[in-house]
């Protein structure tokens, strides 16, 4: 089945020369088929002007219609339901997934648009009481149907002083000198947390953006595998979506476990993945964004790759090693089930709850992510 939207009779008009046909097959659903409708007014120039946003968390009481619309369509799925409604000018879509929704508005002219879009979302979106212990923190990611796309969370964290006993010596001493950087301080664009599983490298990048959130922004991309492969990827993130911040605050992307891309043959395996990681944090790509780049590895130090760890590219490289064995003992205040080398973070907290013998595998459970 095929539909042809009308158009203006004037042949020099865009929307005469791409003639607007809606081809429907057994694979659309009813969502696919409002998108398209949408669309028709766009497209035939009817409504040339389109405002666009996206809510994280909408409260569950909120439909985003602007007062007084008149609702054309409406579909409910199990992950996806879309409204499209009109009003004198405008159409407005929306479309709403998990917890959050995108909201579309055309009009026929800007400032139209730009205030039926302010109607739809104004107290919309769900914002939790702001807690002290909480930061809040980005996520990118790709998505097959939005491409990229930052959501934010709050995210429990602890001070610096609360989890310092976590640390071997030599590593608490270098993670005191991180936590208070500010903007003034900063001379490399890299922050690089090596050492082995389990040591609380995840739980210091958590600390440490509570420790900057005054002035600095963070987030951690969750497919950095795809992100120095992708190079439109790349741009949207080194562009960046500072939520509204003051001119000059700064960003720091965390990129969790990259041991394939920076170690020493990283350059061949990789191919250009590298080379793009070095260019956000000091070449052409970095220029004009204050943007640190966190990366964290398994891997040891001697067989990182030399430009990663070259001079004046850090503005930290801190080895996060296991506590010692009179550190451990110290943290967990019992000898049993230490071993002579000490135990790592993760090892302490399985024997605090008596799960796991130190030097065994550690079953996977939902507070991993304190202190990997």
């Amino acid at each position: 089945m095929s539909a042809t939207h009308g158009a203006p009779r004037d042949p020099s008009l865009p929307e005469r020369a791409v003639p607007l046909r809606l081809h429907l097959t057994g694979d659309d659903a009813p969502s696919d088929v409002v998108d398209a409708l949408f669309l028709g007014r766009f497209a035939t120039g009817e409504q040339p002007h389109v405002h666009s946003t996206t809510v994280d968390r909408v409260k569950p009481a909120a439909t985003l219609l602007p007062a007084g619309a008149k609702l054309l369509r409406a579909t409910k799925g199990d992950d996806r339901s879309s409204l499209l409604a009109e009003g004198e000018g405008w159409t407005v879509l929306v479309s709403r997934w998990s917890r959050g929704a995108d909201v579309t508005v055309t009009a026929t002219d800007a400032e139209l648009a730009e205030r039926i879009l302010k109607e739809a979302v104004d107290g919309a979106k769900d914002e939790p009481e702001p807690q002290p212990e909480n930061v809040t923190m980005g996520f990118w990611y790709v998505s097959p149907r939005r491409g990229p796309h930052r959501t934010t969370r709050q995210i429990g964290a602890g001070t610096w002083e609360e989890i310092r006993p976590n640390y071997t010596a030599p590593v608490a001493a270098a993670m005191d000198r991180l936590m208070a950087v500010t903007p003034e301080d900063i001379t490399g664009r890299l922050l690089l947390l090596h050492g082995p599983p389990g040591t609380g490298k995840t739980s210091a990048l958590r600390t440490l953006a509570r420790s900057w959130r005054d002035w600095c922004q963070v987030d951690c991309v969750l497919d950095p595998e795809r992100l120095f492969g992708d190079v439109g990827y790349l741009m949207d993130i080194a562009i960046g979506e500072d939520e509204g911040s003051a001119k000059g605050r700064w960003r720091l992307l965390l990129l969790e476990d990259c041991d394939e891309l920076i170690r020493g043959e990283a350059k061949d395996a990789a191919g250009q993945a590298l080379s793009r990681l070095l260019n956000l944090t000091d070449g052409l790509l970095g220029q004009g964004r204050n943007v640190l780049v966190a990366v964290t590895t398994n891997e040891d130090l001697e067989r990182l790759h030399p430009a990663v760890v070259r001079p004046g590219r850090c503005l930290a490289r801190i080895e996060v090693d296991r506590l010692t064995r009179s550190e451990a003992v110290a943290w967990l205040g019992r000898e049993e089930g230490v071993g002579r080398d000490g135990a790592t973070l993760a090892e302490l907290f399985a024997l605090r709850r008596g799960t796991t013998p130190v030097g065994l595998p550690e079953p996977r459970t939902t507070d991993a992510g304190l202190y990997l």
